[in-house]
């Protein structure tokens, strides 16, 4: 049967490589009926041409004519900002990719859950912001959740879901980001420009200043935990340059089971796109030989403490891990633009993060999606006052 795919996100790089996938699979395989952007009106006009989905979602209304005036007779149904991208979520598919990138993905993937289908999700942020929250969902919705993070992904691969009691631990790789080997002066002075260009991955700026801090790793940390059901101390973060071995899960008898593949996302994307089977990609082969060697080290705290403050989040719980994420997306984007230097960067977050923990409440698990978008605002605007008074 043919299946019908959801892109929320679809001119991202998770999205462009899905659409990638699509382009090259048999054509009664997928059926692309939803398509969803923020802001790049003109690149979901170009999807919606070549795929002619039912229905196409575009954050900002500021750019919508480009949008209508390109699709005009087409028949395409058009929906302009927030609910229409909330909309696109709940919009009837089989699977539904979950790729838009920071908090603001968490409504619609929402959406896309309450439909009890399959979702490939792509954005740890759902799982930071509203851990408790997503999961309860899944599980009354009896929605498939495919991990699409290369790191989780291999897990999913390799782990003994039926036997939990025989894992000892969940072992997540890292490949340093492209300041692994820097000292703490050099830091000090990393520009834009250095941050964004990561030595392996080929990812949007957001992720790739997270790689660089090492605050993705983080992330993925939090989002493993409420995956997998692993509390923290049952989850280790290992430094692997080469990003072949994607993660690890460590058995009671010793056992280490390995997810290897070269880096490109193409590779786990598939796996949840034709889950539970597979299907064939042009990934490039791995070849062992002329790799040579594969690279393991500990992580340096000293250098990226964004690792011991998304490990101090999720021992906290609460509203910890959403504060984590609210203020580490407004000085990302400070410093994006240049208005907060790199090493303020995770002082800025911590700064935050310690103006909430007196608060009645902290640790108690939030129990609506209105609680947690409070939180995250409330977050946001604490880290804006501290990125002006930088």
């Amino acid at each position: 049967m043919t299946r019908r795919v959801t892109i929320l996100g679809s001119t991202g790089s998770i999205g462009e490589s899905t659409l990638s996938l699509i382009r090259d699979s048999s054509a009664d395989k997928f059926k692309i009926v939803c398509l969803s952007a923020n802001t790049n009106a003109q690149e979901l006009a170009k999807q919606a041409l070549e795929f002619h989905p039912e229905f196409v979602a575009l954050g900002d209304a500021a750019s919508q004519d480009i949008l209508k005036d390109a699709l005009a007779g087409t028949g395409i149904k058009i929906g302009i900002g927030r609910d229409a991208v909330i909309a696109a979520g709940a919009w009837s598919a089989d699977f539904i990719m979950a790729s838009i990138v920071g908090a603001a993905g968490l409504e619609p993937t929402l959406a896309a859950v309450e439909q009890g289908t399959s979702v490939g999700l792509a954005n740890k942020e759902c799982l930071v912001c509203a851990g408790d929250l997503f999961m309860d969902a899944v599980a009354r919705t009896g929605t498939t959740l495919l991990p699409v993070d290369s790191e989780h992904n291999a897990i999913f691969q390799v782990l003994d879901s039926e036997r939990p009691k025989e894992i000892r631990r969940l072992i997540l790789t890292a490949s340093g980001g492209p300041f692994r080997e820097f000292t703490t002066e050099q830091l000090r002075s990393v520009s834009c420009a250095q941050a964004l260009n990561h030595p392996v991955w080929d990812m949007g700026a957001k992720i790739s200043i997270d790689s660089a801090t090492l605050m993705n790793k983080g992330l993925e940390l939090i989002e493993a935990s409420y995956l997998f059901g692993r509390p923290s101390s049952e989850i280790d973060i290992i430094i692997h340059p080469q990003s072949i071995i994607h993660s690890m899960v460590e058995y009671v008898d010793g056992s280490v089971l390995a997810q290897m593949g070269s880096p490109d996302m193409r590779t786990p994307i598939a796996y949840a796109l034709a889950w539970p089977q597979r299907m064939e990609t042009t990934v490039s082969r791995l070849d062992l030989a002329q790799v040579g060697k594969l690279e393991f080290y500990p992580p340096d705290p000293d250098k990226f403490p964004a690792l011991r403050l998304a490990r101090t989040a999720l021992e906290a719980g609460g509203m910890a891990p959403t504060v984590l994420n609210a203020a580490n997306e407004v000085a990302v984007e400070a410093f994006l633009q240049e208005k907060l230097d790199f090493s303020a960067l995770t002082k800025c977050i911590e700064t935050v993060m310690n103006s909430f923990k007196s608060e009645t409440g902290f640790a108690k698990p939030m129990q609506t999606l209105q609680e947690v978008l409070d939180i995250d605002g409330r977050a946001r605007v604490k880290a804006r006052s501290l990125v002006k008074g930088c």
